[in-house]
């Protein structure tokens, strides 16, 4: 009775150890400049399968995430982004998918970014 006890005790524990360990917190630089950036960045991280939570901070550019690392990857991620338009450090957003922010959201600029500063 005691060794039933015991190993369905460290099953338990076990379980509960994996459990655990499938989401992982992490944060990446991703290139952006407004409000409307943030939506963009933030849907395109949401949309990854294993993306639990994504939340950008504009004046630090960075974009903090809750993933499932059973169901996704750092780079699957920077990949949605810059299929949308936003640079990381590992990955540039193609010309064709730059140009498609609005002019506004144009973070290469630094006519734009300057304009930014101020609000």
């Amino acid at each position: 009775m005691k060794k039933i006890i015991t190993v369905f005790a460290l099953v338990l524990f076990t379980t509960t150890t994996f459990a655990q360990e499938k989401n992982k917190k992490m944060t990446m630089e991703v290139d952006g400049v407004c409000q409307m950036c943030k939506v963009r960045i933030e849907k395109a991280a949401l949309g990854v399968k294993g993306v639990k939570y994504a939340l950008w901070d504009i004046p630090s550019h960075q974009l903090s995430l809750i993933i499932d690392e059973r169901k996704t990857n750092p780079m699957k991620i920077k990949t949605a982004l810059v299929a949308v338009g936003h640079d990381t450090k590992e990955l540039k957003a193609t010309e064709e998918a730059y140009n498609k922010v609005m002019p506004c959201c144009k973070y290469r600029d630094e006519a734009v970014v300057k304009s930014h500063e101020n609000k």
